[in-house]
């Protein structure tokens, strides 16, 4: 009998159409589209629109990437949806930096980390927690995943104290060939890490418990659907990323946000949308392998995918360079969630109480942003 976690042959393109839902949002798409061009509309207005118009995209995602781990199993369903739903993050990145927004680059980079770790996995272990009284995973692949991490920090850590330990001119040039070293060097670890995990070392990250389809209901999913939802619903939140940062600076001082906080928080959060949808879906589900496997894989295609191509892309988006550094602070908090994220996740079992834990780090450090002074005009 197939299990109720898959969508079954009533999918259909245009089912929303017929009862209320989240998907109606999308109608604020060419709303947002509209306003960004008219001119003489509020930042604020702009930017609640493209953010809301989001969130249908983000539905999609979950129920293409669902069609699509029916076929491929949870590791490479994971990484699909890790990597559509990564694409708005990536869209925010590179129009910050063609704008010159270093800082809300950087800032984005360290938010989505944080969204993942902490709010995808907090809310899937809450969330299924809740609904069933623990959730077994494979604990090697969490294992895997948080050595990658830690590793990924060191490598973004390091030359961020590099660079603020030699900030004078003459030391440019080193800078440059430190960050294009480093670069190069995370791009080659996330290529072995799909080697590892797609080929070599499948095992390691085998889903426990799987659900059991039948022939007839595998036959009734279709995969060429998934994967047009996956690449439209992508594209579609793409689009709005872009409106979105183009408006986000203004609307964070009309609102009285730092722009840390918009970037970290704001910004990390609506961008990150798709995948935590999904992860938090799938926990809910009872297929806490294949939540893990979007939550932390997301997180380990930013670290090792997202920040290097942005170093390397620089020139081409009308930046001489785009440095690692870091803050402190950045660092210190993506620490303590990689610290806190494998300490509860490493045990193979879940409950709500983890959950909690991880959200409520979330919580704390989304507050001492928001309580940072905003920058006067």
């Amino acid at each position: 009998m197939a299990d109720k976690s898959y969508p079954d042959a009533s999918f259909a393109p245009f089912a929303f159409l017929f009862k209320p839902s989240v998907l109606w949002l999308v109608i604020l798409a060419p709303v947002a589209a509209i306003l960004d061009h008219a001119g003489h509309v509020p930042a604020g207005v702009i930017f609640f629109c493209a953010a809301l118009a989001i969130v249908p995209f983000a539905k999609l995602i979950v129920q293409g990437t669902e069609q699509v781990a029916v076929h491929t199993g949870a590791t490479i369903g994971g990484l699909l949806n890790a990597t559509f739903g990564n694409l708005p993050e990536l869209i925010i990145a590179m129009v910050a930096l063609r704008a010159g927004l270093l800082e809300m680059v950087r800032a984005s980079i360290v938010g989505a980390l944080l969204a993942n770790l902490l709010v995808a996995l907090g809310f899937s272990f809450l969330l299924g927690g809740l609904r069933h009284h623990s959730q077994e995973y494979n604990p090697n692949a969490v294992r895997t995943y948080a050595s990658t991490m830690v590793l990924a920090w060191i490598g973004l850590a390091l030359p961020s104290a590099f660079h603020r330990a030699l900030e004078s001119e003459p030391h440019l040039g080193v800078h440059s060939t430190l960050d294009l070293v480093v670069a190069v060097v995370l791009l080659g670890l996330y290529g072995l890490f799909l080697l590892y995990s797609l080929r070599t070392h499948p095992e390691t990250f085998t889903e426990l418990n799987a659900p059991i389809m039948d022939e007839g209901a595998t036959a009734h999913t279709s995969l060429g659907w998934g994967v047009t939802t996956l690449l439209l619903a992508s594209l579609g939140a793409a689009w709005m990323s872009e409106i979105l940062v183009g408006a986000a600076e203004q609307a964070g001082r009309s609102l009285g946000m730092s722009q840390m906080f918009m970037g970290v928080i704001v910004l990390a959060l609506v961008g990150s949308a798709a995948e935590s949808g999904s992860a938090i879906a799938m926990g809910r589900a009872n297929r806490p392998d294949l939540s893990i496997g979007i939550a932390l894989g997301s997180c380990v295609q930013i670290a090792l995918f997202v920040a290097p191509i942005l170093v390397l892309i620089a020139p081409a988006m009308g930046q001489p360079q785009f440095r690692l550094v870091f803050s402190q602070a950045e660092m210190w908090m993506l620490f303590g969630a990689i610290l806190l994220g494998a300490t509860v996740a490493a045990t193979g079992r879940s409950n709500w109480f983890k959950g909690a834990q991880l959200l409520a780090l979330y919580l704390i450090i989304a507050t001492i942003l928001y309580l940072i002074p905003t920058a006067t005009p």
